[in-house]
């Protein structure tokens, strides 16, 4: 129970969709969603394989908690082998798909091969077809996914798809679900796009059942009484993640300009409060909040841009209410770019659900893009006359569009930071990970999230440890290795249950996860046992890699956050001290010198 114990294999090379049984000995040890994707994938695809081939697989995986009344049961992730890094992908949406999906039927959906025309896969329940999409390639996501619904006369489908971003191989291209929810990281839609896959839509009825109802319902309860009382989580309903940008421009770990900087002069003009605010012209950015299938924290925030701004004045299609800035969009289209324009970085939002594509990595490589100019190694005649400045509000709304049609210079900037800077003879003016661009936090400032960043299993990212109390608490080194392990662990088992993060945030604890997978699954489910599955997921991504080719040398940060010391702030004068913390997080993982899991490791984890 919690699994339907049910795979759906869609061969798109053949065009065929068989129902298979769910490997039930993989499912006690990796659970679902990001654990039993990755056992999957890497059991199937050799890591080594390029990842726009038709060899490469993408996996659409839920976990045992989707589609229950466990709050934020609505989570689901893609899994594949990402082409913006090179390393294991495994990107995580809410909104109401994964509902939809888990209630269908389907814990996993595994598509191999590349279809010989468009296509999109249609689920009703247990009835799966593969049918043309020629006439939505090429659309934008915002017309594809009501097409979809209208095509079938069911405006209750939910529609996960890809946008012209994803058909064009954009390196960070994203799936979109819901037409503002994503599965943002790591260029997952463009794998998408590669197997010529424009969408996935569901329908589902069949519901969900659980081991034993009286224990999860009660364990449900109790977790939701846990977040109802919970001050962070009534912070993040009231104000959303955009809250942040007050504390890490205060204190100093804001990256600004490519991470020239650490603090944004502009950060007040991007903050909770400037999105509550009217402006000149009495129109208020934000609506209201929002919330994804079964959540009761509702941190997602609804926009609308002024009708009057530049970038929208002659564009009715851009001037209804979508999703509005969250923390990471705001710092990757805004400090990241030196952009203090809210509509602008609204607007540019707002493609990157239309056009499919990650706006952390978007921001990261446009911000690339500017400091390439600013030093002269990219000129308005690469940029096509486009004056491609640090703070620009018209630049950033240019060249995002470009990066979405695969026009002009965004086809560079499309390839991902890394490359580009290779390509222009700057490579150290990268901030990224494995290919990967930082999310919004200064490894200067922030000393365990640098940490956090060079030993990501996916490349930078800020989902993948929890590091910021600690962080905020001292710039020290010591503990920080234990703390990013242990949170590290502790992520990969929530990632694979079904539900948010988020909820860890505010408050949850492994033993409320426990008990509710407990009352949910087949088998005895504890604290002790849900860590250990985190660990070992931990170390599986760690073995894809090593067998991709990424190793100890890729466990790093750039010269930049190495070598530039923090110009202000907290840090000032420090830059990250990863030489030091990087030993002692082997050490702590059972690793060895060079970064790979000792065998006595392996062996305890049943790897």
């Amino acid at each position: 129970m919690g699994w339907h114990g049910k795979i759906l294999r869609v061969n798109l090379s053949a065009g065929i969709c068989t129902s298979e049984s769910l490997n039930m000995e993989w499912a006690q040890q990796f659970l679902g969603q990001r654990g039993l994707g990755t056992r999957y994938l890497a059991a199937e695809i050799d890591p080594k394989v390029d990842p726009l081939s038709p060899e490469n697989k993408l996996i659409i995986a839920t976990g045992p908690l989707t589609g229950t009344t466990a709050a934020t049961g609505g989570r689901w992730s893609a899994i594949t082998k990402g082409p913006l890094t090179g390393a294991i992908a495994c990107s995580n949406s809410g909104g109401r798909f994964g509902g939809e999906l888990k209630m269908a039927g389907w814990d996993l959906l595994i598509f191999e091969g590349r279809a010989a025309q468009p296509v999109y896969l249609y689920l009703e329940n247990e009835k799966a077809q593969l049918l043309p999409a020629g006439d939505l390639w090429g659309k934008p996501v915002w017309d594809a996914e009501p097409q979809i619904k209208a095509r079938h006369a069911d405006p209750l489908i939910r529609v996960a798809s890809i946008g012209p971003a994803g058909e064009s191989g954009c390196r960070y291209a994203c799936i979109v679900n819901d037409m503002h929810r994503a599965a943002g990281r790591s260029g997952v839609g463009a794998v998408m796009g590669s197997k010529q896959l424009k969408a996935i839509a569901v329908r589902g009825t069949a519901g969900v059942k659980v081991r034993d109802m009286k224990a999860f319902v009660s364990a449900a309860n109790d977790f939701n009484t846990v977040l109802a009382k919970s001050k962070p989580r009534q912070g993040l309903s009231r104000h959303g993640t955009i809250a942040m940008m007050d504390v890490t421009g205060g204190y100093g770990a804001l990256p600004t300009r490519n991470n020239r900087e650490v603090q944004f002069e502009g950060h007040g003009k991007l903050n909770a409060t400037a999105l509550a605010t009217p402006n000149d012209n009495g129109h208020t950015n934000l609506i209201q909040n929002s919330a994804c299938f079964s959540c009761t924290i509702g941190c997602g925030r609804i926009s609308h841009i002024d009708p009057q701004h530049f970038s929208v004045k002659d564009q009715p299609r851009y001037q209804g209410a979508s999703g509005g800035l969250e923390y990471e969009t705001a710092y990757a289209l805004g400090s990241a770019v030196g952009v203090d324009d809210l509509d602008a970085a609204t607007y540019a939002g707002f493609l990157c659900n239309d056009y499919g594509m990650d706006p952390i990595s978007l921001g990261g490589s446009i911000a690339a893009a500017m400091e390439l100019y600013d030093v002269g190694a990219l000129t308005e005649k690469d940029t096509g006359g486009i004056k491609l400045e640090f703070g620009s509000a018209e630049a950033l709304c240019q060249v995002t569009e470009l990066v979405g049609k695969g026009e002009g210079i965004g086809v560079d900037i499309a390839m991902g930071s890394k490359l580009l800077c290779e390509k222009y003879g700057r490579p150290e003016l990268s901030m990224a990970v494995k290919g990967q661009e930082f999310a919004a936090y200064d490894g200067r400032g922030m000393q365990g999230m640098g940490l956090a960043y060079a030993t990501s299993n996916r490349g930078a990212c800020h989902l993948r440890a929890s590091p910021y109390a600690h962080d905020f608490q001292t710039l020290e080194v010591d503990g920080k290795a234990e703390m990013v392990k242990t949170s590290q662990d502790f992520i990969a088992a929530v990632d694979s249950s079904g539900l948010c993060l988020f909820t860890a945030n505010v408050g949850g604890q492994i033993e409320q996860y426990a008990a509710m997978v407990d009352g949910a699954c087949d088998g005895d489910w504890d604290a002790e046992r849900l860590t250990l599955m985190g660990e070992r997921i931990w170390n599986m991504e760690r073995q894809f890699n090593l067998a991709a080719g990424l190793g100890k040398a890729d466990d790093t940060l750039p010269k930049r956050i190495l070598e530039e010391p923090a110009p202000s702030g907290a840090a000032k004068g420090m830059v990250c001290k990863l030489s030091d913390m990087l030993p002692q997080y082997y050490e702590i993982r059972g690793w060895n010198a060079d970064g790979n899991p000792t065998h006595d490791t392996l062996a305890r984890l049943g790897l």
